[in-house]
């Protein structure tokens, strides 16, 4: 499939659009957070509601990372690797979760084994 990019010489993408499209993206950015407002108040379960934020929420994202980052007319393999970089960044950010609630306790490595539930039989 061929690319639809405009370039420039020396290989730099041309981000020479028009105005009217970078307002018409803001103005839909700008309904999708009235509809986050709007979804707010609804009377639906929390985990509906969570749902509908994060699915809008990732389609703002999504409007601003491809218009106003102009992620939209990059070569697609720098896209991908910006991307698989994000989400290894993301991931590594969440290894230090599963000692944080013991770190917020202040309690040693082996609190479970240390105190046992008051329902644990006993250990020989």
């Amino acid at each position: 499939m061929e690319e639809i990019t405009k370039q420039q010489e020396g290989g730099a993408a041309s981000y020479a659009d028009s105005l009217t499209r970078y307002l018409v993206v803001y103005v839909a950015i700008l309904a999708l957070a009235g509809l986050q407002f709007v979804i707010g108040y609804q009377h639906v379960d929390v985990a509906t509601k969570i749902f509908r934020m994060f699915a809008i929420a990732a389609l703002e994202a999504g409007l601003a990372i491809v218009f106003f980052m102009h992620m939209g007319s990059e070569n697609r393999a720098f896209v991908t690797w910006v991307a698989l970089v994000t989400l290894f960044v993301f991931a590594a950010l969440q290894y230090s979760w599963t000692d944080s609630y013991r770190m917020e306790r202040n309690a040693p490595r082996n609190y479970q084994m240390m105190n046992p539930p008051a329902n644990a039989p006993p250990t020989q």
